[in-house]
């Protein structure tokens, strides 16, 4: 598998295409994340970028406090999510962020996890949003099955974290972009 400092970076890249290619007249749309619309789920991607770069550089959920509660998508979402994706990939991508504990709500647990949590939460996000504006939702392979990997190794932990569905059954012959999204419960 490619480093996950890199695999992050490439799914900000590959969320951003979808994030450009969002109109503001789909903000109220629906998305596969229940309760959440368009501008939710985009308001989640921002937010949990600028939460990554503050949790990767050392800081604690007390000491990020509410700054980052409510909109954080100003009145450029394009610019606040570029602002907020190079942050979050240049935390991941500093000398030690890799192996420097980052105090999660899930307990302190070392950057290289919390970079894996949020390459998938980008990437599967990026998809949901793509469902939700009427884009093309086909995700890059090599992202997939890194992600599917990484989820795999993962699954009593993701299973009780509830930020995911309920894995779908799917056939034996079924893709890996299909497999990947029903193990989080999406139906791709």
């Amino acid at each position: 598998m490619a480093d996950i400092a890199q695999l992050h970076r490439r799914a900000l890249d590959e969320t951003r295409a979808v994030v450009a290619g969002v109109e503001r007249d789909r903000w109220k749309a629906a998305t596969p994340c229940e309760g959440w619309d368009v501008q939710d789920l985009l308001n989640h991607l921002v937010s949990g970028n600028l939460w990554a770069a503050e949790l990767g550089a050392g800081a604690t959920i007390a000491d990020v406090g509410d700054r980052f509660d409510g909109d954080v998508l100003g009145n450029d979402t394009l610019v606040a999510y570029d602002a907020s994706a190079k942050l979050a990939a240049a935390v991941f991508e500093a000398p030690g962020a890799l192996e420097a504990p980052c105090a999660v709500s899930y307990g302190p647990v070392p950057g290289s996890v919390y970079a894996g949590h949020r390459f998938i939460d980008v990437l599967i996000h990026g998809w949901d949003l793509a469902v939700a504006t009427g884009q093309d939702t086909t995700l890059d392979p090599e992202l997939v099955v890194a992600a599917h990997e990484i989820l795999r190794g993962e699954a009593d932990m993701v299973r009780a974290s509830g930020a995911f569905g309920e894995d779908i059954a799917v056939p034996t012959d079924a893709g890996a972009q299909t497999r990947l999204l029903a193990f989080v419960g999406r139906k791709g």
